[in-house]
């Protein structure tokens, strides 16, 4: 069974303070690894002297030493001051601190706050759902929460179960009561591919809102919403 309880240390790496596990093949799987900067140091290369970032690379303005050049904490190039300016929060690379990033990582990271804020909250206090596994006709009423490490998935009911988010292929979000103009629906449950770990062999369950009356429909539904949103991050995060 997999622990919940994973420590961390504080690592000073070139970008800033960065809070990480210790044992980093138990980080979460939402997180990017710190890109590699682009060199901005003068180098040698057949006998000539030359400057490997001579220019900011969003408006151009030729470095010197009045026009310094700043790495962007996210993307890893090169930028003057004007236009690499904004410190701003990357969760996805655990740093402690706001970090300096470029125009465009700092609207992207600015998006992604949102997310860490509010959804991965949603996710790890969890919801009631009724489950089924393949093709079997029989549910079964569980908890289904994210563990404190954004690893897994975990259903607790009359069984336990836990699923390896990052071995996730699909989550597909079921939905009921569609409009003409497309709007007005809600979800209803979600249907999700997976390996189990060790295994090769793609499973797949089926979530559904639990018609029993203690369970809380609008939690289930915030929690939908919210893995739809983990889904698209964990593809996000594949593809970098």
């Amino acid at each position: 069974m997999s622990t919940d309880r994973d420590g961390k240390k504080l690592v000073r790496s070139p970008s800033g303070l960065r809070m990480l596990p210790e044992n980093r093949a138990l980080g979460s799987p939402f997180c990017l690894e710190e890109p590699q900067w682009i060199p901005d140091k003068e180098a040698i290369l057949g006998g000539y002297l030359f400057m490997q970032c001579p220019r900011c690379m969003h408006c151009e303005a030729k470095f010197d030493f009045i026009t310094r050049k700043h790495h962007c904490r996210r993307c890893g190039k090169c930028f003057c001051d004007k236009c690499c300016s904004k410190k701003v929060p990357l969760p996805r690379m655990c740093f402690v601190d706001p970090v300096r990033q470029c125009g465009e990582c700092s609207v992207i990271s600015q998006k992604e706050m949102e997310f860490y804020d509010r959804q991965l909250k949603v996710l790890m206090n969890g919801a009631t759902f009724s489950i089924t596994q393949g093709f079997s006709e029989k549910p079964e009423t569980v908890m289904c929460r994210l563990s404190n490490n954004h690893r897994y998935l975990f259903l607790d009911g009359e069984n336990h179960y836990e699923i390896e988010v990052a071995r996730v292929s699909t989550v597909q979000i079921l939905t009921e009561g569609f409009t003409p103009g497309g709007g007005n629906s809600r979800a209803t449950g979600m249907l999700i591919q997976y390996k189990p770990q060790g295994s090769s062999e793609l499973l797949q369950m089926k979530f559904t809102t639990s018609e029993d009356f203690t369970c809380n429909k609008k939690m289930a539904a915030s929690w939908l919403a919210a893995m739809h949103k983990a889904a698209k991050f964990l593809y996000e995060s594949r593809d970098q």
